[in-house]
Order: structure tokens, then sequence, then C-alpha cells
């Protein structure tokens, strides 16, 4: 088989193409001939030795796969060759074949194609569990989604929405706020971009704060960190949560006595490991997550795709956080 190879730390372009055995599937296992691969902000970081988990080289990176099964291990039910399905992990999606765990993979709803299969677990499972259970979001409550047109924010509007929540949408530029606004976003921010001085930051508060209504946030969804991270914290209503999801504008350092005048929350939200230690919970959410697919309320919008030997470019395409919506690579 072939796949897009880490052989050592690095930006995109230490990626190599390499032939490598074709796996064979153990016990529980299937593999799957690989169609489609989500492109996501951890993959640019584990690449170069910033994740949490960092992988034994030589690797290849990519979480989330789209396929179709092409072998079976001993002891596995409920799935054969010629299945259609999406599966996970912390890496190894960016190659032609990817080996999963049969507990762990989910049949593809029929109408589902496989570039917004690979496109969907990762980010509207983060989005979902941040929502739905670290925030228990509530009808009415007011929304605001730092980083929103990027993959995880842009699934964040949309179930958002569906959870019925208003939604504020901050975003960068005009162009992202009018793709926000295609989603779903009930309001659009447009925040400045570069050295955020006080100033700045209090105004940034004070305007997430009007978009919200004036009491300010219920939930606040930070998908950028940095110094965006203080003013969102400050614009929080009484009780809200601020919910962790990465930093790609590097991490922040709250002064927590914000948390005691709000009497507000700081969550962490680590879907990944939420998957492994609650499986059960995990998969009543799934369940949810087609439901509102077949229900045309959430669906990958999917901006750019790649072959599988360009997989630099659509990592650079990430790390530059010029992404709306979900990137894919395709596998022919």
């Amino acid at each position: 088989m072939k796949a897009m190879m880490s052989h050592e730390p690095g930006g995109p372009e230490t990626l190599k193409l390499t032939e490598v055995p074709t796996p064979d599937p153990g016990p529980g296992m299937v593999r799957i001939a690989v169609k489609a691969a989500g492109v996501n902000f951890p993959d640019t970081l584990i690449i170069r030795d910033m994740y949490q988990f960092k992988p034994p080289r030589p690797f290849a990176p990519g979480g989330e796969v789209a396929g179709v099964i092409d072998a079976v291990g001993d002891g596995v039910a409920g799935f054969q060759a010629g299945d259609r399905v999406m599966a996970g992990g912390i890496n190894g999606g960016f190659a032609t074949h990817f080996i999963a765990e049969a507990s762990k993979i989910n049949k593809l709803p029929d109408a589902m194609p496989f570039d917004e299969a690979a496109g969907f677990m990762l980010t509207y499972g983060t989005s979902h569990y941040a929502l739905r259970d670290r925030a228990n979001i509530q009808p009415g409550e007011s929304l605001f989604i730092l980083g929103a047109a990027g993959g995880v924010g842009a699934a964040a509007i949309e179930l958002g929405k569906a959870m019925g929540a208003r939604v504020v949408a901050g975003v960068s530029s005009e162009e992202k706020a009018v793709f926000c606004k295609e989603l779903g976003a009930d309001e659009t921010l447009i925040y400045p971009t570069g050295e955020l001085d006080r100033d700045a930051q209090k105004a940034l508060s004070n305007e997430i704060k009007a978009k919200c209504g004036g009491e300010g946030a219920n939930v606040v969804y930070d998908a950028v960190g940095g110094a965006y991270a203080e003013p969102a914290v400050r614009a929080l209503a009484w009780e809200g949560r601020y919910l962790v999801i990465g930093f790609p504008a590097g991490i922040p350092k709250i002064p927590l006595n914000l948390t005691l005048l709000k009497s507000c929350q700081i969550v962490g939200v680590f879907w990944g490991a939420f998957t492994m230690r609650d499986p059960v919970k995990n998969a009543g959410y799934i369940k949810e997550l087609f439901e509102f697919y077949a229900d045309g309320k959430i669906r990958p919008r999917i901006t750019a795709s790649f072959p599988l030997d360009n997989a630099a470019a659509a990592l650079k395409l990430m790390m530059d956080r010029k992404i709306l919506g979900k990137v894919v690579l395709t596998v022919s």
C-alpha cells in the first residue's frame, strides 16, 4: 500500500509518499480500502511532535477515513467485505489502507458520500460532545464560537442551531462571515487579527456581549485560544461555560478571578479520550449525529480536496488558517 509518511519531525513538506507492506487485519479488526481521509488541525501538530500523542516513526498522519472494507479479521461480527464504513484513530489515515477495530467503526448512511463521511466524525463528534455533554447547552441560550469557519467551528454552528441555541459566529474575515451565515449562524462578529492590546481585548469583549444580547454568552466555544481567550471569558454571562477546544493562536493564560466573579466554568473538551472512556455514551451521541444528518440539520461542507500525494498542500492550508469547513484527501 501507499502512505504519506512522517519520517522526522517537521512541517507538511517533510511527508513522503512511501510504499509499505499492506497489513492484514488481526482478530477483531478490519482493513479498509480508503476512499477519502479527513484533514484536521491535530494532523499539523502530530507531524511536528506537538500533539498529546507521539506515534513511533515512521507513521502516516490522519485521524479519520471513509472507505470500503476489503478484509475482515477473526471474530468480527456485523461487518463484511464490501461494507461502506467510516473509522478514526490517532494516525494512519493518510494511506490507501487503514486497519481499524470493528467495534469502533460505523457503517455509512446510504446517502452519505465518502468525502462527507471522511469529514464527519471528528469535527461533529468533538462539537457534539462539547455542546451536549460538557456545556449542557439549552434551547434559547446564546453560543459564541471563536474560529467558527473552520471544521469544528462550522460543525458547532450547525449543532448549536440543531440544539436550539442562538449562535454568534466569530471569524477573522468577511468571507468567513458569509460562509457562517450560510451555515445558519444568527449573527457574525469579525474579530481583529494580529496582536491584541488591552484596549482591543476590551473592545472585543464588549462586542461579544452586545452580539449575544447584552448579558454575554451562555456558552463560548473557543477553537482559537491565544489573546482571544481572555476577552471571550470576560464576555461570558453569569454561570456561563467556556469550552476549551484548541490553540492555533497559542495557549492562553486566564485570570482565575474571572471564574469567581461570573460564577462561570472553564471546561476542557477531549473528545478522543471520552470515546475510549465511555464508549456506550459515545455510541448514543453518534446515533444522534446520524439522526441530525438524516434530518438535514448537519452536513460537512467540503470546500477543498486534494489527492493523497498532495497531503502537504492540504496541511499547509490548515496551518495557514485559510480553511472554510472541511478539507479532505481523496484516494483513487
